[in-house]
């Protein structure tokens, strides 16, 4: 099935996010107003993939990047559905690849607590044109989101596998073969949020319950009354990758990188120390990146949240490497050192750094770390789980987070 775009409308140039190995999703603008020469340019929101904690590991470069900011284009390139095809094969219409120039970003599958997935590009679940966000482009600049994106002949393309149907007012509208599924969280993205009901999204931009499974044939039941229009906070699923759509206003509320710097600033001018070294502790500088802890580096108990320096005692081999007895309260659990969140776009609010993610050992602030123990983030084809925000490890243990117990110096 193909829903081809007007040329009139539509230009060669248009926004998309793919992921290598020829998957992804497009991102547009509505025709409307253009430009004015000079202009600066208007931010409509970013999209902040989840598990990077603020840069790819090997450097943000050209479309390939954690965060992706959305802005007004010079010229209008949206598109309007007009000619529809019934094709026997996929062979009829081209298959874009990451190189084209009609993608602006990639976007790879996400490894829990690893960033990137490493050699699974082939084996990838995103779909090829996974998605693409129509942005007003007059104020408020409103952004909906809608299932699949073009390919290199400009038609939308669902594979064989990818539930169709005509809708009654004579269009065909359908389903990626592993779904684009939209989250938007209750109270809004702020220290009042909870999360949301998972909903799929169809082309058309309909709101569906979810499959019984993430490939099924059988669509979900079409939800009237909740649109496909993003609000900050809004969680966008790819399967392999979660993006989260932050709005310039709710942005404006989020912790800047200065004080996410002060507030490690602060921390360690506190001079926590180990309560059994007696060592002075320190968060380490953003810019040496998570490399092997130093000497100086928390760790903390992710059970119980008492913090200590590094010591090699206390293992309890039978149950993992990782697991150790607290010396303080003798709870047994992992044993991990402590990484500052440095995405601000995922926090909340700025409260101090004072709790971790069990048992990533990710901190930031209690509200912040209680929002996401809470969201269940799609994982596979059936199963949802919460995960760290900043790494994408999976939480365990009974809140998903502990507040951390620093000793201050005894002096």
């Amino acid at each position: 099935m193909v829903l081809e775009g007007n040329p009139e409308v539509g230009c060669s140039r248009t926004s998309d996010l793919q992921h290598p190995g020829n998957k992804g999703s497009r991102v547009l603008s509505s025709p409307s107003e253009e430009a004015q020469p000079g202009e600066e340019p208007i931010k409509y929101g970013e999209l902040i993939v989840l598990g990077y904690n603020g840069c790819l590991a090997n450097g943000d470069k050209g479309r390939r990047r954690s965060r992706l900011a959305l802005s007004r284009r010079p010229h209008a390139n949206g598109v309007k559905p007009d000619v529809m095809h019934h094709i026997s094969t996929p062979l009829v219409s081209k298959i874009g690849r990451s190189t084209e120039n009609m993608i602006d970003f990639v976007v790879t599958d996400t490894s829990p607590g690893g960033g990137a997935a490493e050699g699974h590009s082939a084996q990838s679940t995103i779909s090829r044109y996974a998605c693409r966000i129509l942005c007003d482009r007059r104020p408020p600049y409103t952004a909906r989101i809608y299932a699949a994106g073009f390919d290199a002949s400009s038609n939308i393309f669902l594979g064989e596998r990818a539930a169709k149907w005509r809708t009654p007012d004579g269009l065909m509208d359908g389903l990626t073969t592993n779904g684009v599924l939209v989250m938007h969280p209750a109270g809004g993205f702020s220290e009042d949020s909870a999360p949301g009901v998972w909903r799929e999204i169809s082309v058309c931009g309909n709101v569906y319950t979810l499959r019984d499974s993430r490939s099924a044939q059988q669509r979900g039941k079409l939800v009237e009354n909740e649109s496909n229009v993003l609000q900050d906070g809004s969680l966008i699923d790819l399967c392999g990758a979660t993006l989260l759509w932050r709005t310039p206003a709710g942005l404006l509320r989020a912790p800047t990188l200065k004080q996410l710097e002060a507030q490690r600033q602060e921390a360690n001018a506190a001079r926590p120390q180990c309560p059994v070294g007696l060592s002075t502790l320190a968060f380490p500088s953003p810019a040496r990146g998570r490399t092997a802890p130093d000497k100086q580096q928390p760790w903390v108990y992710v059970r119980c949240g008492h913090v200590h320096g590094y010591h090699g005692w206390g293992c309890r081999r039978e149950r993992g490497p990782q697991e150790r007895e607290c010396p303080l309260c003798r709870l047994v659990g992992p044993y991990v050192p402590l990484w500052l969140g440095q995405e601000a776009g995922l926090c909340l609010d700025p409260g101090p750094p004072s709790h971790a993610f069990a048992p990533c050992g990710h901190v930031c602030s209690e509200k912040t770390a209680r929002y996401w123990a809470q969201t269940p983030l799609p994982h596979g084809t059936h199963a949802f789980h919460a995960a760290c925000p900043f790494c994408g490890a999976w939480l365990t243990g009974e809140h998903g987070c502990v507040r951390l117990i620093f000793q201050g110096p005894l002096d």
